[in-house]
């Protein structure tokens, strides 16, 4: 599964800026089997994920895109949770 949010942001009558941000579940890494160079590489992606998904928050907090929204902002925290775990434990 794969999930793609795009936003445009209008400032003014000279500038557009136009990112999207892209999560696929079949992107997801085996953390266990990662290095500890490795695992902090991988939190560093998934918080800039996370920032640009941030950037991109719908405003209306009762539609539908917000839950889309929500659901693969709390995936990807999810995740970065559990590479944490991993590097508190390799690093114990």
């Amino acid at each position: 599964m794969s999930d793609i949010y795009k936003k445009k942001i209008k400032i003014g009558d000279a500038v557009t800026i136009k990112f999207s941000v892209k999560h696929s579940d079949e992107d997801t890494p085996d953390i266990d089997d990662m290095t500890v160079e490795e695992l902090e590489a991988y939190r560093e992606e998934l918080e800039e994920k996370i920032a640009q998904l941030d950037a991109i928050e719908p405003a209306d907090e009762e539609s539908d895109k917000y839950d889309d929204w929500a659901d693969q902002h709390e995936d990807l925290e999810d995740l970065l949770d559990e590479v944490e775990d991993r590097l508190d434990e390799l690093q114990e």
